[in-house]
């Protein structure tokens, strides 16, 4: 996957989504390796902005993806 710009939450559970899916996970087998809830991967995938930042970082670790943060 390359680098994509994340706007807003939707972006981020596209992003997921795509992810998840590329690597043959269910939400449940990837919450298992996330130490999260399905719920919690649901709701990221769905957009939903109220996750808790901790949850989002273990999640995004679980598939292989990096958060970085660039000066505009």
């Amino acid at each position: 996957m390359s680098e994509v710009k994340i706007s807003n939450a939707n972006d981020l559970g596209t992003r997921i989504r795509a992810r998840r899916v590329e690597l043959h996970l269910t939400q449940v087998e990837l919450a298992e390796v996330a130490r999260v809830t399905p719920r919690l991967v649901g709701e990221l995938e769905r957009g939903k902005s109220t996750a808790h930042l901790e949850g989002v970082i273990r999640t995004l670790a679980a598939l292989g993806l990096d958060i970085y943060l660039h000066t505009r």
